[in-house]
């Protein structure tokens, strides 16, 4: 499990911190934005149907398998389209269709770890950290060894790491479906919506998708501001996040079992309008350090939200349910939440930063505020209560809340 996590880390990990300094390179900025809209609104649907399948018909390490095999072709195709000059197109709409058969992955390796692993609070953030690691090893990469901070060429990379994370997955333990489904709202994943009724998830998943806002800027504008910083190697200035995931990920399995779900999300809501407070004070200071600083926090309140979330999840649901429940999660944190952030902060970097490299303090804080109105929505809304209704805080250990 954790040797296809690192793989499946290092796949995103050769590209998306590298892609808008590498259209910017070709004089293609003015599609930084779409590229980022696109792959979201292919994976709106088939997280939910990836979990409907594991659920109820496919087996979820199989279905992984071939998830990540046909992934691997298409980022391949795309990559070498842009590094043949053809049009920009060619690589949305190839980029797209990998999400879209990519979109289920992180989901499915999340629901077969879950299903496995006897003390799920304890270890799965460790295996999940092969996927940090695996992040902070292509990041390297790509700065050191390849020399592709602005090249297509991190994208030959991610497909061949892709491909092989794909043939490890076959040593996977199997993980059969263990739900039936025969209504056509079953087969699509649609059942994962009974669970909004619950009022904390539903208060769970809304807060998700708007906190899922603000975090498409840092992958899409935090590199960028490295480099208008003075930071060449910005590629692997990122994987500076992945460094303090590392640390969180040995950290966050004690955290669940002594405080409350709600206390763990809303120190890493909090921290995370700190951390874009700090972006925002690089950019109006121009000092880079505080842009740095600022990134290392984001891996730790990336962990402490959404490994908090996915254990959350499988604690919460029905056994009929835990992939389209993930598949839900991945739904609103990886597609829906990005697909309006791309939107919001690909306008807000055009209307707030000019070409001489103003405008970033304005840019960080209007996301920083964001963040801070998904803090009290949750801080007020969510309540904490079991399925029956009485007090989870007093009645469930701190792992099921």
């Amino acid at each position: 499990m954790w040797i296809v996590f690192f793989f499946q880390g290092m796949t995103p990990g050769f590209w998306l911190p590298a892609l808008t300094n590498i259209f910017a390179a070709r004089g293609l900025s003015g599609w930084v934005a779409l590229v980022f809209v696109v792959p979201p609104i292919c994976a709106l649907i088939s997280p939910l149907v990836g979990g409907a399948l594991a659920d109820q018909r496919v087996a979820a390490d199989r279905l992984y398998v071939w998830s990540t095999v046909i992934g691997a072709a298409l980022l391949l195709a795309a990559f070498a389209c842009l590094d043949a000059g053809l049009h920009p197109w060619y690589f949305v709409i190839l980029l797209g269709l990998y999400s879209l058969f990519s979109a289920p992955a992180w989901g499915l390796l999340t629901t077969i770890s879950l299903t496995h692993l006897p003390q799920g609070e304890r270890q799965f953030p460790l295996v999940r950290l092969g996927a940090t690691i695996g992040w902070m090893v292509a990041g390297g990469m790509t700065s050191y060894l390849l020399h592709a901070d602005v090249s297509p060429k991190v994208g030959y990379a991610s497909a061949a790491a892709r491909l092989i994370g794909g043939l490890c997955a076959l040593m996977l333990p199997q993980t059969p479906p263990l739900g039936k489904g025969s209504s056509w709202q079953s087969r699509l994943g649609l059942d994962a919506f009974q669970l909004m009724k619950q009022r904390d998830h539903c208060v769970f998943f809304v807060v998700t998708a708007l906190f899922s806002v603000p975090l498409s800027a840092f992958y899409m504008y935090a590199p960028e501001l490295l480099k208008v910083l003075g930071d060449h190697r910005s590629t692997a200035t990122m994987t500076i996040a992945q460094a303090s995931e590392v640390a969180a990920m040995f950290l966050v399995g004690r955290v669940m079992l002594r405080f409350r779900v709600k206390t763990v999300l809303l120190w890493a809501l909090g921290l995370s309008a700190v951390r874009f407070g700090m972006s925002a004070y690089a950019g109006s200071s121009g000092l880079i350090s505080w842009h740095i600083a600022g990134i290392a926090l984001h891996g730790m309140c990336y962990t402490f939200y959404f490994i908090t979330a996915q254990v959350f999840l499988d604690r919460r649901v029905d056994p009929g349910l835990k992939g389209q429940a993930q598949g839900l999660l991945a739904l609103v944190s990886g597609g829906l939440g990005p697909l309006v952030g791309a939107l919001i902060c690909g306008w807000l970097r055009n209307h707030y930063v000019t070409a001489d490299g103003r405008g970033w303090m304005e840019f960080w804080t209007v996301l920083s505020a964001m963040i801070g109105v998904c803090f009290a929505i949750f801080l007020f809304c969510y309540k904490g209560l079991g399925r029956g209704g009485e007090s989870a805080e007093a009645n469930s250990p701190p792992a099921q809340l």
